[in-house]
Order: C-alpha cells, then structure tokens, then sequence
C-alpha cells in the first residue's frame, strides 16, 4: 500500500531534497523500512538503537499520532498520509 511521507526539512538531504515522498507498507515500520530502502539513513534519524521511535521524533498517520495509536504497528492506509515531526525545543 502507498502512502505519502511528509519528510521534515532537516531530514530532506535524505530524500534529495523532497518535502514528500511515496513509501510502501501496511504498517507504519514496513512503511519506514521501504524508506530506508529507498533513501539511506533515514530510519536512524526516526529509529533508535532499540528500532523503536525516537524519544523527541513524533509520526503521524492521518494526523494520528502514533503514539496513542499502535506505535510502529500503526496500519497506514492506502492513499494515506505519514508526517515525521521533530521535536522543537528551546525558550527565553
């Protein structure tokens, strides 16, 4: 199944520079494995070393947030949409 994956901008020299690109899966970690397949390195940047979501990355499926979902069992619809959300942190 293909869905679109909002790629952040810190994460786009990945991608070539692509704000979006289509990944394969029923599951949101198929969906991230295809991404590593197609672009290398990305999956670190989201997976720690455990292959679980990072602490500070949030992912979205259909502006659900995975965490309240089934994490990387999450199913990613076809057509559907995947955002990656890096934590902002910071203050005066």
């Amino acid at each position: 199944m293909s869905v679109t994956v909002r790629i952040p901008t810190i994460l786009r020299t990945y991608t070539g520079g692509q704000a979006e690109v289509e990944a394969e899966g029923a599951t949101l970690g198929e969906v991230i494995a295809d991404l590593e397949k197609n672009h290398t390195g990305i999956a670190a940047r989201v997976l720690d070393d455990q292959g679980k979501l990072r602490r500070f990355v949030n992912v979205y499926v259909n502006d659900d947030d995975v965490r309240f979902e089934q994490g990387l069992e999450t199913a990613t619809p076809a057509g559907g949409n995947v955002s990656i959300i890096p934590a902002v942190a910071g203050g005066a």
